[in-house]
């Protein structure tokens, strides 16, 4: 039985959506093809119908990964410039549910051990979609006189994506809730905390 583009699609998305869950839970190494096709309801057989390779899957699952993150957790923040915004921008990620929920929560912490072993296409992907998310930061955020607005952006995104992958390696510890709250008081030491906007659904 031969089926219609779209049925092609939406089982192009279901291979997605089970290895970007695999990929957040396990990491790379612990996500294989036959895991990835078993979470998808597929047989193994049909993967390379979609992907060239395992790895071809990693690049897709980290540009779509990037793409949505960046357009959530900018969401509702289209107004807000320096302080404020980045007081909203790090309560959004640096919490106790990005932490401990694994199903939904961020990608990053589980695979950029991953990453540094990553082929330069690997490499060359994420970082395209990591600038991109950093020149959005960097539009809400303004120049000083010793740093740039795309310096505070790159040192912001690094200390959220560095702790929270400490902050998960500690999650039985009581270090691990510090971890956050030190990161949060940090990135926000000059300026007001307000309280976060509803976090977008």
């Amino acid at each position: 039985m031969r089926y219609g583009p779209e049925h092609k699609q939406a089982t192009h998305t279901r291979i997605l959506a089970a290895a970007e869950s695999l990929f957040r839970q396990h990491g790379f190494e612990g996500a294989s093809v036959e895991r990835v096709m078993r979470a998808a309801g597929l047989t193994v057989g049909g993967f390379y119908a979609h992907f060239a390779s395992k790895e071809a899957l990693l690049a897709e699952a980290l540009r779509a990964f990037l793409q949505k993150r960046r357009e959530r957790w900018m969401a509702g923040l289209e107004e807000l410039r320096g302080k404020e915004w980045l007081s909203h921008f790090s309560r959004r990620y640096l919490n106790r549910q990005i932490r401990d929920d694994l199903g939904i929560g961020c990608l990053m912490p589980s695979l950029l051990s991953d990453l540094t072993r990553a082929s330069p296409t690997i490499q060359a992907t994420f970082a395209e979609g990591l600038d991109a998310l950093i020149s959005e930061a960097q539009a809400h955020l303004d120049d000083e006189q010793n740093v740039t607005a795309r310096q505070k952006a790159m040192a912001s995104i690094a200390l959220c994506f560095g702790t929270m992958t400490l902050a998960r390696a500690t999650t039985s510890q009581p270090i691990s809730n510090e971890l956050l709250a030190s990161a949060q008081a940090f990135l926000l030491a000059n300026g007001e905390t307000p309280l976060s906007p509803p976090h977008p659904s």
